[in-house]
């Protein structure tokens, strides 16, 4: 059987993203962190629609931690494997440059650059020997355009960009493709801090976007009719930036 693993799932766009792939029929792996009750939460809903749902809890910066989860996982589906992979933890700490602690600038990196690099290394080994999978990383417009007061978050996402397309081009003749998604502002947790008000006089299309909105083109990106987009950052932000 072909699962799929969110890293990051539990909430916000990873919540989304969980529930449109297990439309899709797959049974989803929920990674999260620290929130158990979200993580939960987030199991209950896609069973309510009649998806499959486990939890793996690790910390996608702790090498050890990911190592031990899935090898453990893998013991207990012996003749399954990880098909769809959607990078998608990631925190923000932000602030300006010449406040920023040393804590700050590491803290970020390794959630979403470290996350990516062990978290896709263990499982490319799975895709490879069948020849068939979906990496999706969750990047951001701050990793394509740069944003002030981001100077963590804007290196993590534009090293991920990156690694995606230099990812692509090592693993295309194995039928694999990745991909990157760059939200702009999405309706969730770590936007609730910010002044909607002002910024979506910005955005062309004059809102924030919804988590389900992303989730849609994470969707497409791991379904069979994306098999020859590699490669690509696929931005979602309203022409915000173009």
């Amino acid at each position: 059987m072909e699962y799929a693993l969110v890293t990051g799932g539990s909430r916000g766009i990873g919540r989304a993203i969980c529930l449109r792939l297990a439309e899709m029929g797959f049974p989803v792996l929920i990674n999260y962190a620290h929130n158990e009750a979200a993580a939960l939460e987030t199991q209950k809903m896609v069973e309510d629609k009649g998806g499959k749902a486990e939890l793996l809890p690790f910390d996608v910066s702790d090498v050890g931690a990911i190592e031990k989860a899935l090898e453990q996982w893998q013991d207990r589906h012996t003749e399954d494997f990880v098909s769809v992979l959607v990078n998608n933890a990631g925190i923000r700490q932000d602030t300006m440059m010449i406040f920023m602690q040393n804590e700050q600038w590491n803290d970020v990196l390794k959630t979403s650059l470290d996350g990516f690099f062990y978290v896709t290394r263990y499982l490319l080994k799975g895709m490879i020997m069948h020849r068939k999978g979906r990496i999706i990383n969750m990047v951001s417009l701050s990793g394509i355009k740069g944003l002030p007061g981001q100077v963590n978050y804007s290196a993590a996402k534009a090293a991920l960009i990156g690694a995606t397309k230099a990812l692509a081009q090592e693993i295309a003749s194995r039928k694999i493709t990745v991909n990157a998604v760059a939200p702009g502002f999405i309706a969730t947790d770590m936007t609730k801090d910010l002044d909607e008000d002002s910024l979506k006089k910005m955005i062309p299309v004059g809102r924030f976007g919804q988590p389900e909105e992303v989730a849609a083109l994470v969707g497409f990106l791991a379904s069979p009719q994306s098999a020859y987009i590699t490669g690509e950052v696929i931005s979602i932000n309203g022409g915000l930036y173009t």
